[in-house]
């Protein structure tokens, strides 16, 4: 007995992810209904391409709104009888890899958190999260890179100061970041002095006007 493919309408399938060219989020795919819910519950705006019109979240939206957006519409697609995929760094209900995932957006808010500063206290900011004695991530990193370094010795089997190359390159590296941190906590401090513009100075050739005072 032959059996009929079923219809399948793939237009009805939704597609949220994330552009890695423009790091747009888009949602693809999806009929009038689904594209009122995107803008509803999602605050998706619509706009056209190549192959017609799709989906995408507003320009300049920080990482954790993204997501938020993203899964919000998802689950409300879905509630509607929807078809979607979800990118799953988009999915703000993931758990697997939640950790790891959760320091790739910190460094990503980071860097984007320093090509949007607009004050030298902002970019102050940015760096003291980096750079900062204790919770900063340079110490962090070299906390774990020396701990490492000491348990590949232990495990090689070397005394102090007779590792392989590569184990005493890793112990400098470990100092390497110390000293990047320092370099870094300097460079912040000067920016958090920098509280106002400075003066611009008169164009040459350009008298200043007198101020005159009343006696």
């Amino acid at each position: 007995m032959n059996r009929k493919e079923p219809d399948f309408w793939v237009l009805e399938y939704v597609t949220i992810t994330k552009d890695p060219r423009t790091g747009l989020v888009v949602a693809i795919g999806g009929t009038e209904k689904a594209a009122d819910i995107l803008q509803r519950t999602g605050g998706f705006v619509s706009a056209p391409g190549p192959r017609g019109d799709y989906h995408r979240l507003p320009h300049g939206l920080p990482i954790e709104q993204q997501r938020l957006k993203a899964t919000g519409a998802s689950h409300a697609l879905l509630a509607a009888g929807h078809s979607v995929h979800l990118d799953p760094t988009l999915n703000m209900l993931a758990t697997p890899d939640g950790d790891r995932d959760a320091a790739l957006r910190y460094l990503t808010q980071l860097a984007e958190r320093a090509s949007a500063a607009q004050t030298s206290s902002a970019v102050a900011e940015v760096l003291t999260e980096v750079a900062a004695p204790v919770h900063g991530l340079l110490p962090l990193t070299r906390e774990v890179i020396v701990r490492a370094w000491i348990t590949a010795s232990d495990l090689h089997g070397a005394a102090p100061g007779e590792e392989p190359e590569p184990l005493a390159q890793l112990g400098c590296t470990a100092n390497s970041l110390s000293e990047a941190a320092r370099v870094i906590l300097h460079a912040r401090n000067h920016a958090a002095r920098q509280t106002q513009p400075p003066a611009t100075a008169p164009a040459p050739g350009r008298a200043q006007a007198p101020v005159f005072r009343r006696r």
